[in-house]
């Protein structure tokens, strides 16, 4: 079973910036689109950004121009570029595979803390 592990988060003031990383223990693309998603406290499982194996991207309008999906196959991962954060970025963030129906066992994701 593939487990994945998601690294980077942590506080930032609005308007600050984080990576965050997925890593594998197997092929990071356990399906041929995968995404970033997130879950905020009382809120459903969002998908924020996504990417496939050939270098296509899709956003959620909230994040779109300020997040950057990419993939670093030298080291096997995917990798989430958090710009301009906001405090309703606030949630905690896990990567799999895109669409959901198609998603492994959930990591313990890494929580981003956007606050004054």
């Amino acid at each position: 079973q593939v487990q994945l592990v998601e690294s980077g988060g942590g506080l930032v003031q609005p308007g600050g910036s984080l990576r965050l990383t997925c890593a594998a223990s197997g092929n990071i693309f356990i399906s041929n689109t995968m995404g970033w998603y997130r879950q905020a406290p009382g809120k459903q499982r969002e998908l924020v950004a996504s990417t496939t194996r050939g270098g296509s991207t899709n956003y959620a309008a909230s994040v779109r121009g300020r997040f950057t999906i990419s993939v670093d196959n030298a080291k096997n991962t995917v990798n989430l570029q958090m710009n301009n954060l906001k405090p309703d970025d606030t949630a905690v963030y896990y990567c799999n595979a895109v669409p959901l129906w198609k998603a492994r066992r959930w990591g313990q994701g890494t929580q981003v803390t956007v606050s004054s």
